[in-house]
């Protein structure tokens, strides 16, 4: 089972590009505190690289900024390479099923670099008559 949850604050702007296929995705940094801290009392953080694709790849780069508190739910995904010196080289990255906003633009509390934001969070959508709110959590473009 391949399953990754994570609650940080972004590192920079998301980086919104698009596939020659025209599918969106964006690129972010995430830092998790630590629950515990190191053994001379100080509090350790780690960073984390998350891909999100096609319509979490849009609220991400139109919605997070700098500094906003995340949760982030995906799989981890390890990718390899050869640099042109011939040196292999790999990374661990989130691949983001889903990407929420958990403090208000501008507002958060400690969010450095979040200040001054004016977005807004986009209203929930009502579901159309006759259909039902699961329904709405469908996602034709999603890799099953």
């Amino acid at each position: 089972m391949n399953v990754v949850a994570l609650i940080g604050r972004v590192v920079a702007d998301p980086e919104l590009r698009y596939t020659p296929n025209g599918v969106a995705v964006t690129t972010l940094r995430v830092a998790v505190d630590r629950r515990f801290k190191s053994q001379s009392g100080e509090k350790e953080t780690d960073f984390f690289d998350v891909i999100a694709w096609r319509q979490s790849a849009e609220f991400a780069a139109n919605y997070l900024t700098k500094g906003r508190l995340i949760g982030v739910q995906g799989r981890l995904q390890q990718r390899s390479w050869v640099q042109a010196d011939g040196q292999k080289r790999s990374k661990i990255e989130v691949v983001a099923d889903s990407v929420q906003g958990l403090d208000k633009p501008g507002g958060g509390q400690g969010a450095p670099g979040a200040a001054g934001v004016s977005r807004e969070e986009p209203a929930p959508m009502e579901p159309p008559p006759g259909m039902a709110e699961a329904d709405m959590d469908y996602d034709p473009f999603a890799e099953e």
